[in-house]
């Protein structure tokens, strides 16, 4: 006998709280003995418009409520406090709807469920769109997106567009939304493993994942909501699901399957996973036990001969919002205006502990030399310029040496910053302007250090034993920034920048700026230490964590 089970069912979020915008933009017809909604495209305009700078400013209470946690446990270490207290400054700031939370301010993603009794007259992608392109335009956000000329050659499309953008049908008289910003730290933390039944054993499954969580490292800015999903009947459903259960999207599901294959959270492998993580040592991001905020891990069917596992994350920069459209009018989930009140009493001097003060306007052995009395894991204050390059601007760098040119004075004078600014606001020094992933320059480091330059680098997260290795070798230094709070940053500690060269690289250009008091980590020294390197690989972690 035909029985259909839905493999995830529906849920309309009914305690997510919302805000109704403003607009006369929906009406109702009756047609057939049935009742339409009619929603005008300036509904999904306007819907999409305010999604995105919300998103781009406010967090949600629940995670913001998770960080002030961290502050008050008292097995937290003190870097997993000091990186809370600045994730919970940067809300403030951003909070202000100026600077954005983060420099990369993502991909855009939208997802809409259209009800079967919702006429909106097409062009539903085109008004989604609009909305993306009107609120990057009119804000101070980061155009991240390019168009392939051919092959090989590129462009930026000058308004982050292209969006992801995807609608469904449904049964219902509604239209629901989720959207999304991912930027590329935790976009690239997407990961995908083709197993196989040999898996699904309690043993195998919990050295499979202690594995996996150390491989994703710190680039994607933790504490992580994390997301787990084994099965699926295709590759890409279970990548979908892994991003959605990472937004907390998925967790209305039921705690148990059924013969029919329906989806379902396992709560008490959530659990495993979060002392899983904890164990890492990894924390939140330079020593610790939060690695991640939370965990989902959802069960799905799957073919007798496939076993995929998807892992996804959503970053300290978690942000989602939902959407509806409904006959009384047109919401938006309620982030977080306010979130001073996460903050603590606790003064920044009692959490922060011995902070190292590093003047970056010595000359650069004088800085290494001061560096190289110190551990790993050692807090540092950074005040001086510094040089900004990243991705493109190494690969110009790299064709210098190429041609017998060597690399430019700067490069070797200064310390270099892997990241790429947000627009900067009238009146301000600097836009939202954050950490970059390391990881992305590795192949470049033992070159530009052989060649006199990138001698300190300052990104997040982890780095090859290729980059460990060159820093041994030619005495170099790899500094961690706090990945997340690119809005306290851009107020508190960036005080002048400017393009320095590759101007016509945009957001990709070599820039100089000038910092005071920025805070960085020792993370890999001239002596080939690397405090990655047990943590990731699976090695002594009790060594490395860093008690409280």
């Amino acid at each position: 006998m035909f029985e259909f089970q839905e493999i995830f069912g529906h849920s309309h979020h009914d305690d997510t709280p919302y805000k109704k915008l403003d607009g006369d933009f929906v009406s109702t017809f009756d047609a057939r003995g049935k009742t339409f909604l009619s929603i005008a495209p300036e509904a999904l305009t306007l819907l999409t418009s305010t999604a995105m700078r919300d998103i781009a400013h406010l967090l949600r209470p629940g995670h913001l409520q998770q960080l002030r946690n961290i502050l008050d446990d008292a097995e937290a270490s003190a870097n997993d406090r000091f990186v809370s207290l600045e994730l919970l400054k940067n809300a403030n700031i951003a909070a202000g709807g100026i600077l954005p939370g983060c420099q990369d301010t993502g991909t855009a993603i939208v997802m809409g469920k259209k009800g079967q009794y919702v006429i909106t007259g097409g062009g539903d992608e085109a008004a989604i769109a609009r909305g993306v392109y009107d609120t990057y335009q009119t804000s101070n956000l980061r155009y991240s997106q390019v168009a392939p000329l051919d092959m090989f050659e590129e462009k930026n499309t000058g308004n982050n567009l292209p969006a992801q953008i995807e609608i469904y049908a449904t049964d219902d008289d509604d239209y629901q939304f989720l959207f999304m910003a991912k930027g590329g730290g935790s976009a690239n933390k997407s990961l995908l493993f083709q197993e196989t039944k040999a898996l699904l054993n309690p043993k195998s499954l919990a050295a499979f994942l202690d594995q996996k969580l150390r491989s994703l490292g710190t680039a994607a800015c933790p504490p992580y909501h994390l997301a787990i999903v084994i099965g699926g009947t295709s590759a890409e459903q279970a990548l979908k699901t892994a991003k959605l259960a990472s937004a907390r999207y998925l967790d209305d599901l039921p705690s148990e399957g059924n013969k029919l294959g329906r989806a379902f959270r396992d709560r008490e492998w959530e659990q495993k996973v979060i002392d899983i993580a904890r164990n890492t040592g990894i924390g939140a991001q330079f020593g610790g036990k939060y690695f991640c905020h939370d965990a989902r891990v959802i069960r799905l069917p799957r073919h007798g001969a496939s076993c995929p596992v998807a892992i996804a994350v959503s970053c300290s920069a978690d942000r989602q919002a939902l959407g509806k459209i409904t006959r009384d009018g047109v919401f938006l989930e309620q982030l977080e205006t306010d979130p001073a009140k996460y903050l603590p009493e606790t003064t920044h001097t009692e959490l922060d502990g011995e902070v190292v003060k590093i003047d970056l306007t010595r000359p650069m052995t004088e800085i290494r030399q001061m560096l190289s009395r110190y551990p790993i894991k050692t807090r540092l204050s950074l005040t001086g310029p510094m040089i900004v390059a990243r991705d493109i601007a190494h690969a110009k760098l790299k064709e210098r040496i190429d041609r017998g040119e060597g690399l430019p004075a700067y490069m070797r004078d200064h310390c270099v910053y892997y990241a790429g600014p947000a627009k900067t606001p009238v009146g301000y020094a600097s836009g939202s302007f954050g950490p970059t992933t390391a990881g992305r320059m590795d192949s470049y480091v033992d070159l530009f250090q052989d060649h006199g330059g990138s001698m300190i680098m300052l990104a997040k997260g982890n780095r090859s034993k290729a980059v460990t290795d060159a820093c041994a070798k030619h005495g170099g230094f790899y500094l961690g920034s706090i990945g997340g709070p690119a809005a306290r940053l851009a107020k508190d500690c960036i005080t002048k920048v400017e393009v320095h060269e590759y101007a016509e690289l945009g957001m990709e250009a070599v820039w100089k700026i000038d910092v005071v008091d920025f805070p960085a980590f020792i993370v890999v020294d001239d002596k080939g230490n690397d405090f990655f390197a047990g943590v990731i690989g699976g090695g002594e972690v009790k060594k490395l964590a860093v008690k409280g």
